[in-house]
């Protein structure tokens, strides 16, 4: 299988030497592992997870965000049977995560068991999922950051809906309003024991963190999947220059109101608050109810800024050279841009991992 390097610049087009170019250049660490990340969820040899069906999942999941593209990237590998009685209910679990991943319950998982999915394979199908949700809109934001055409859907750019059930699937209490308070996660499918780990994949773990993490060391059932998302995420978020930190964990607030991610909101609307010190500002953020939109009420640098997140965030995506207009009006040069962009598409990654493996609790 011989996949293309950098596949993101081809499918939009960037010219070596262009402003984005060197942009992407200056964000090196978040371009490299976001292909690191593809490379390690489509090359690795995997008996529990074929590629013929990850190139299927992955071309579904990429036209369900009107990426026909990277649709047809994803198709050119050859593709399974998608009535399979394996591949058809990771369709099903595909299109809950693309579309509605607040409404995925334990059963969706129970599903994935009964055709023969076992906790390792389901790990990498809902990070292959996430992925390409991240991978589509970054490729919507490369191209029109690139001035080039991408299609925008219609759909509006508002707070989603969110769990209000007062108590986990194991009974612990569950939080049923955004918050910045710092909640507890637990998983609907086992944890990795660390004991499990070897100790190369245990220094691993304790590099990013993540020992003490049962969302990580779930994650970790694929390891080396885990370790480039994680470098992208730390490529993105932890850059000098550009766009200052607090706009883009804003950035990943607003991606989380989108989804109706309480747990991913409450750690990134926690660090906006104490970056921007303007805590007045991301508690009324985390206040909007569904299908309202989120940029009223907002200065306007923030206003634009949330707009364009915002339209990231909806599936499929619904961004346009115009909010990007509108942060060009508020001074965001090309390097600005491309971290708001990627911010908010990540939080496409992150959220359906968080909403769909298991659920947060009030500690």
């Amino acid at each position: 299988m011989a996949l293309r390097q950098d596949i993101l610049a081809e499918l939009a087009e960037i010219a070596p030497g262009s402003a984005l170019a060197s942009a992407r250049d200056t964000r090196d660490a978040a371009t490299q592992h976001t292909q690191g990340s593809y490379d390690a969820l489509f090359s690795a040899e995997n008996a529990d997870f074929p590629a013929d069906e990850r190139f299927i999942v992955a071309a579904k999941v990429a036209k369900w965000h009107n990426a026909n593209d990277l649709a047809a990237h994803y198709a050119s590998f050859g593709l399974a049977d998608p009535t399979s009685a394996r591949l058809s209910p990771a369709l099903d679990f595909a299109r809950l995560l693309t579309f509605s991943p607040v409404k995925a319950t334990p059963d969706a998982l129970k599903s994935l068991v009964s055709a023969g999915w076992n906790k390792q394979s389901i790990v990498t199908l809902a990070q292959l999922i996430a992925f390409v949700s991240f991978q589509s809109r970054l490729l919507v934001g490369l191209r029109l950051l690139n001035g080039k055409p991408a299609t925008a859907s219609e759909s509006a750019a508002v707070a989603g809906a969110w769990h209000t059930t007062p108590r986990t699937q194991s009974g612990k209490v569950a939080p049923v309003a955004f918050t910045q308070q710092e909640l507890g996660w637990e998983p609907w499918i086992a944890a990795k024991p660390l004991a499990e780990f070897t100790p190369d994949e245990q220094t691993i773990l304790a590099k990013f963190g993540h020992t003490d993490s049962d969302y990580f060391r779930l994650l970790g059932r694929n390891l080396p999947v885990l370790e480039q998302r994680t470098l992208t995420d730390k490529g993105i978020f932890y850059t000098p220059g550009g766009l200052p930190r607090a706009e883009r964990e804003l950035a990943a607030t607003v991606a989380s109101k989108i989804n109706g991610c309480i747990y991913c909101a409450s750690v990134h609307a926690r660090k906006t608050s104490q970056l921007s010190k303007d805590d007045n500002a991301v508690e009324a953020l985390l206040a909007v109810p569904p299908g309202k939109t989120l940029s009223e009420g907002h200065s306007a640098r923030w206003g634009a800024e949330i707009e364009s997140a915002a339209a990231l965030s909806v599936t499929p995506p619904a961004l346009t050279a115009a909010h990007l207009a509108k942060l060009d009006a508020q001074g965001l040069d090309t390097l600005q841009q491309l971290d708001l962009i990627q911010s908010a598409a990540f939080f496409a990654w992150a959220n359906r991992l968080m909403l769909t493996l298991g659920e947060p609790y009030l500690p």
